[in-house]
């Protein structure tokens, strides 16, 4: 009994690290049944049982019954979870995909270790420290444990390179490889410079400066802020890159729990985007740290919100890390934007399907395809600090311009090519083909932008493919309303195989509604 007296007080020395906790150790304390009840199922039970398996089902089930979004994460998972929030990674540097059971370098990582020793874009890695990688079904998984490894560390590569009969060899040595949370940053417009953030990490603030010195060199004015999809991360990420747009002591966001005080963050005025339109593009998927950043913007009458309503998901959590590496992340408080909003949508207890079902039941109540289906209560309204314009808490951040969902943009036919990787492994095919042609032909991306097409014949062998595995246009009025679309999607994808995914976004979103109309409210149209 003595040892889990010791392992409670443990517990209980790093809880009180984290907050001031009181814990009952008494006789008719929970923490001891609890206890109990462990040791008579280790020491009881008619079969063996997995004791640390035993404890972590034992933790997850408390977890699961409280907020949807308090949970327990494994060592293992902790490292997933931590590094593309953390900035970097340690490994070989190279951005990749597999084509036919090999692995194909899309891109090194510009002055990373890979490109230091040669290795260049359409190079095929096929043996890692003389253990072969390709055409033996190795999963992506343990091709990328093998390739990753302490900084400092070499692993030896071999190298299939078109035009080359022999097996090339590289030695490498690994080294930290940066992680970017800026997914895209360019002029879409003369004086409108576009920046999507993907994530709020480590780095994301410092990306962000670059990303602004570098529009406003090229004449940037006002910009479209695009937040859509970004699920979130670090709460100081997110607080710097409100700074730089909000002037001197406004308020950016507050937290508050039943256990932890009000806390203010509040902007210094030292902010890089002081002047110019502000448009910030949300969507459904907009969560957490990027609702606080289009919060502020939009309660501080910084700038105009575009798009559909937010994710809603405004629980503070806090991490309780565990002796082994596991570790807790707990919901200890509410996000408040400047007016008083709670971002965090309504959720019953326990019930965590019901709340991941949320997108889905907008999209059956017609929220997500027509304003006139979103109501909220009269008891939810808030307004704006400057002009006085009326929001809605409730959750989520709803934007000034309401963009419905396209439900009709892509086709069950572009949808199946997609998920069934028919379209980025005839995208990769093209361009390991086509590279050196395509670089020679294409001096920038603007001369690309205007002159390529992806080549008809190419999407027709595609489809003749997809054909054979029974995934075809149910008639002729499908596959019209389908080619359009795909191949601004190949073309894209050229693009981010030949330069970055800056170009990318610059070829999609011109088909994009939501990034249109965000222009449109920049330009006055």
């Amino acid at each position: 009994m003595k040892k889990y007296i010791i392992v409670a007080v443990a517990i209980v020395s790093a809880l009180n690290a984290y907050a001031q906790i009181q814990i009952d150790m008494s006789h008719e304390s929970p923490l001891r049944k609890l206890q109990i009840a462990e040791l008579a199922i280790k020491s009881l039970y008619v079969d063996s049982v997995d004791e640390r398996k035993l404890v972590e089902d034992g933790i997850r089930g408390m977890l699961e019954k409280l907020d949807p979004h308090s949970s327990y994460s494994t060592p293992k998972e902790v490292k997933a979870l931590n590094e593309p929030l953390a900035g970097n990674f340690e490994g070989i540097g190279v951005q990749f995909n597999m084509i036919e059971d090999t692995l194909l370098v899309i891109q090194p990582v510009t002055g990373g270790p890979s490109e230091k020793v040669g290795i260049v874009a359409g190079d095929r890695i096929v043996s890692v420290n003389d253990t072969a990688i390709a055409g033996v079904k190795m999963p992506k998984e343990e091709i990328m444990r093998r390739l990753r490894g302490p900084k400092g560390t070499k692993v030896l590569l071999g190298v299939i390179r078109r035009g080359i009969a022999d097996v090339l060899t590289f030695k490498v040595t690994r080294d930290k490889i940066p992680v970017n949370t800026i997914d895209a940053t360019y002029m879409i417009r003369p004086a409108v410079g576009y920046i999507r953030i993907g994530s709020f990490g480590a780095t994301t603030h410092e990306e962000f400066i670059e990303s602004v010195i570098k529009l406003k060199e090229q004449g940037m004015r006002d910009l479209v802020l695009d937040l859509q999809s970004n699920g979130g991360g670090y709460l100081q990420a997110a607080v710097d890159i409100a700074n730089e747009l909000l002037p001197k002591n406004d308020l950016i966001v507050y937290t508050s729990g039943r256990r932890v005080p009000r806390m203010e963050y509040k902007a210094k005025g030292d902010g890089i985007l002081q002047d110019g339109k502000i448009v910030v593009l949300v969507d459904e998927y907009t969560a957490s740290a990027a609702e606080i950043v289009t919060g502020a913007v939009q309660d501080q009458d910084r700038g105009t919100v575009v798009g559909r309503r937010t994710f809603g998901k405004g629980l503070v959590q806090r991490p309780v890390d565990l002796p082994d590496g596991s570790m807790i992340r707990l919901t200890i408080a509410h996000y408040y934007t400047p007016a008083g909003r709670c971002i965090q949508k309504p959720y019953e207890k326990g019930k965590a399907e019901d709340y991941a079902m949320d997108v889905y039941n907008r999209l059956k109540h017609g929220e997500l395809t027509n304003a006139d289906s979103i109501h909220f209560a009269d008891s939810l309204k808030c307004y704006t600090l400057r002009k006085h314009r009326t929001v809605y808490g409730g959750g989520g951040i709803m934007p000034d311009h309401f963009v419905p969902l396209d439900t009709l943009a892509y086709t069950a036919l572009h949808r199946q090519l997609s998920a069934r990787s028919f379209i980025i492994n005839t995208n990769l095919k093209y361009v390991d083909k086509h590279r050196k042609e395509l670089k020679k032909r294409y001096a920038t991306f603007e001369d690309f932008k205007k002159q390529f097409e992806f080549p008809m014949d190419e999407i027709n062998a595609m489809l003749a493919e997809a054909e054979k595995q029974n995934v075809k246009p149910k008639d002729k009025e499908e596959l019209e309303k389908t080619l359009p679309r795909l191949s601004l999607q190949l073309k894209a994808l050229v693009a981010r195989d030949l330069w970055e995914m800056s170009e990318y976004f610059a070829i999609m979103n011109e088909d994009s509604e939501i990034v249109r109309k965000g222009v449109e409210e920049i330009l006055g149209n």
